[in-house]
């Protein structure tokens, strides 16, 4: 049975989670945590570029945070009193991406048995935030290039030529620059989306804000959850510093929130963090020695790359090199599995006799 003793915080002295149209610049930012320089550069960014109303293109790698930076932006604004409108591009189908954006009229195609307004109409004077830019389509790119040129629009069969006040915010996590010179995205609208831009660092390069995020996270577990506070112990913020989390700070939430979960004390440890991400092991450094030229932080990473790579090699030759048997004996997912091994140059052919 879970414990509730009185030695755990209660979520009374926390702020609930507050809707949308409550945003406001404070709640994001308690929201967008950390000190790491690089994490401080792109919210000095951020800050600066509200005010105005170019486009903004967003960069960073799933999981890093790119819509809340979005909604950060719209609501430190003076936009902040209109819609925010996010759409993700990837979900707009081609055939229908114009009526989708701009709307339609009535009989402007064969289902449409009434008129509809598109997002940006929804959106205006406010903030349309287009999430996975890379997957909007070459006609869907063409359809947001016009619109960008003049901020007028018609809807799909009508006549009437539309002006919109709307701030264009994208978000990619892949190069569209590098994009763009392949030719899979067009560069008269990258050129138009990328008047301002904020690259989001990865997690990884900013390790040192663990020690903000994870009690922000833990807090906001215990909102979702028993609203009981759970804190973490110095063993465990050391096994979450050496870990890469490809998935960023969304992949950290989640982690966080399942530990909280199966923990059955006040304090999140080693053991429930391993029960939900095998893949944190600990790093035996009796056998990565620390030279005088290491920092701390080469010395950690060194040690988990050995400890990583051990992990997989014990459990592929468990498995006779079978790695969907290893994936489920760990809980690991397979493609996880197979990126580690593929990582460390572990063939499951080599160890498959051991």
């Amino acid at each position: 049975m879970r414990t509730n003793s009185s030695s755990c915080s209660q979520t009374e002295a926390i702020p609930s989670a507050m809707e949308e149209r409550d945003f406001d610049s404070t709640m994001l930012a308690q929201n967008l945590v950390g000190r790491s320089a690089c994490f401080r550069e792109a919210m000095a960014l951020v800050q600066l570029y509200a005010a105005w109303s170019a486009p903004l293109l967003i960069s960073g790698e799933t999981g890093t945070g790119k819509e809340l930076v979005a909604r950060a932006v719209h609501y430190q604004a003076q936009r902040r009193h209109r819609p925010f409108i996010p759409v993700n591009c990837a979900t707009l189908p081609d055939t229908l991406v114009e009526s989708e954006l701009f709307g339609h009229t009535r009989g402007a195609f064969t289902d449409a048995s009434q008129a509809r307004e598109g997002l940006v109409r929804m959106a205006e004077g406010g903030t349309l935030f287009l999430d996975e830019m890379e997957a909007l389509s070459p006609r869907g790119q063409g359809a947001l290039l016009r619109f960008l040129q003049d901020s007028s629009y018609r809807a799909l069969g009508g006549n009437q030529l539309h002006h919109a006040d709307v701030r264009i915010v994208a978000a990619t996590n892949t190069n569209l620059h590098e994009r763009a010179a392949a030719r899979g995205f067009r560069d008269d609208l990258l050129y138009r989306l990328d008047a301002f831009h904020v690259n989001l660092p990865p997690l990884r390069e900013r390790l040192d804000d663990l020690d903000l995020l994870v009690p922000h996270l833990l807090a906001k577990a215990a909102r979702q959850t028993d609203g009981v506070v759970r804190r973490i112990g110095p063993a465990g913020l050391a096994l979450l510093r050496g870990y890469d989390w490809p998935g960023n700070v969304r992949q950290l939430e989640n982690v966080l929130l399942k530990a909280h979960v199966v923990c059955q004390g006040c304090e999140v440890g080693v053991a429930e963090l391993q029960r939900c991400v095998p893949e944190l092991v600990q790093a035996d450094t009796t056998q990565a020695p620390v030279t005088p030229s290491q920092s701390l932080r080469e010395a950690r990473r060194a040690a988990v790359v050995q400890a990583e790579r051990r992990f997989v090699e014990d459990w592929l030759a468990r498995t006779a090199g079978n790695i969907s048997a290893a994936a489920r004996l760990t809980g690991i997912e397979r493609a996880s599995l197979s990126r580690l091994a593929k990582k460390y140059g572990v063939k499951a052919r080599e160890l498959g006799s051991i």
